[in-house]
């Protein structure tokens, strides 16, 4: 199918991918109605003005309140001089600036190849990719954490490593499972940017300590190794290794902790060779996908952490691969086994976002050159096609290097040359919710903690 030749061509393209997005998102998913932002407000509403335990907050009419490390309570005080509509707002307002952090680190100056036209069309396709449309609707963090860990990929990237690690600590306080980004720091023998990670991280749990110290020692003695407070292993929604187990009927922790194992062996292989080769953006993709597969629950909203992933696939010349999965992750296809996810079709497809994870794990290419294009003269008013609604293109295209992770270096040289180059690095640098049409309200407010 050939893209539209004419400006007028364009715009009704445009605005047929947005109707269709818009009776999409207004009919086949169901909206999550600000269910964890609901569970922070509430928490430190209760905490702060009415002196109630942090962890003892539940949604009126669930059984779910709050299940972060301390420190994220303390970082969403600022929540308690709002009322709940103006915190979703702002709830919103950060999301999309993250987003925005997110897009801009991972395409670099690709998306001004191809204007408002690319650029609409690329807004429809994530508009479309489920985890983003839960992180919206359940007014998740995830997002403004995956911004703060690609800062630091950036940092590492580009040499600029006297603050590397700091995002990646100030994630691992929000929330547990950016802490195996430290894991990669260390991989990469990057002691420097791995202390800078974790002093931040301890500082912030102990600041937590000092503000909230009964909250903090309920939480590090009690509440973090208590899951049935986020929910249920074997919910659909949890897209773990640790889910799959569940719907299988595998109780035995032996079972997960060697499938733990067997992903970390695989990722600090795979990871190593990235580093190896001045890949951070593979890197950290592979990480990202590594603390999905391993972490005890991993609703399908913390698939955001996928997104890396499609950046690197797009940038090796993998564009088609990249829209397939992307295209899987658009379609709720989980959420068809809500209600019985037994038998073979029940295995494969209540699991397949969990498949695809480790499909990618295991076979994201890592230090591959991106793929240059030829220069072409092009009028003012000839634009190129736009990339698939399904997989936005996130190659490189700038000749100036800038902040972007998509950009590779050559191994040998520690250059890249060409159209395609991104930034370059030398030789010594140190490089929840639910969205089951029809279903019975699937991880509602009424079924569902924050996570």
């Amino acid at each position: 199918m050939r893209a539209p030749a004419t400006d007028r061509g364009r715009l009704l393209l445009v605005l047929a991918a947005v109707t269709a997005v818009t009776v999409f998102t207004a009919t086949v998913p169901l909206l999550r109605d600000w269910f964890d932002l609901r569970v922070y407000h509430g928490a430190v509403d209760t905490w702060v003005h009415h002196g109630g335990r942090l962890y003892d907050y539940r949604v009126p009419g669930t059984t779910y309140g709050f299940t972060y490390p301390p420190f994220a309570a303390v970082a969403m005080l600022p929540m308690a001089l709002l009322d709940l509509r103006a915190a979703i707002a702002v709830g919103l307002l950060l999301n999309l600036a993250a987003l925005a952090v997110v897009v801009r680190l991972l395409t670099g100056r690709a998306w001004r190849r191809y204007g408002w036209y690319g650029c609409a069309l690329g807004g429809c396709a994530l508009a479309l990719f489920e985890p983003l449309r839960d992180t919206f609707s359940f007014g998740q963090v995830n997002l403004l954490l995956l911004a703060l860990v690609l800062v630091d990929a950036w940092l590492l990237a580009t040499g600029r490593e006297r603050w590397a690690g700091a995002g990646i600590g100030l994630a691992a306080a929000v929330k547990l499972t950016p802490a195996v980004f430290i894991g990669l720091l260390l991989l990469a023998r990057r002691r420097r940017a791995a202390a800078v990670a974790t002093v931040v991280a301890l500082t912030a749990t102990g600041f937590a300590a000092l503000v909230a110290p009964d909250a903090s020692h309920f939480y590090w003695t009690d509440a973090m190794w208590d899951t049935t407070r986020v929910g249920q292993l074997d919910y659909v929604s949890n897209q773990s290794l640790q889910g799959v187990l569940a719907r299988l009927g595998e109780t035995d922790r032996a079972v997960w902790a060697v499938a733990v194992l067997l992903t970390l062996g695989v990722w600090a292989v795979r990871a190593r060779r990235a580093v190896a080769a001045g890949d951070w953006a593979a890197a950290f993709a592979l990480t990202g996908l590594t603390a999905c597969l391993i972490s005890p629950i991993t609703w399908v909203h913390h698939l955001v952490w996928l997104l890396p992933s499609f950046a690197v696939l797009v940038r090796t010349g993998h564009p088609r691969i990249a829209g397939a999965l992307y295209a899987v992750l658009c379609t709720s296809v989980v959420w068809l086994w809500f209600d019985d996810a037994s038998g073979i079709d029940g295995f494969l497809g209540s699991n397949i976002y969990t498949w695809i994870t480790l499909g990618l794990l295991l076979r994201l290419p890592v230090g591959q050159p991106a793929v240059a294009r030829p220069n072409r003269a092009r009028s003012a008013s000839a634009i190129d096609p736009a990339p698939s609604p399904a997989a936005p293109r996130m190659a490189q295209v700038s000749s100036q290097p800038g902040p972007e992770l998509c950009g590779e270096t050559a191994a040998a040289t520690g250059t890249a040359s060409g159209p395609g180059r991104g930034f370059t690095l030398s030789a010594s640098s140190e490089p929840t919710g639910s969205t089951r049409p029809a279903a019975p309200n699937p991880q509602s407010s009424s079924a569902r903690a924050s996570s």
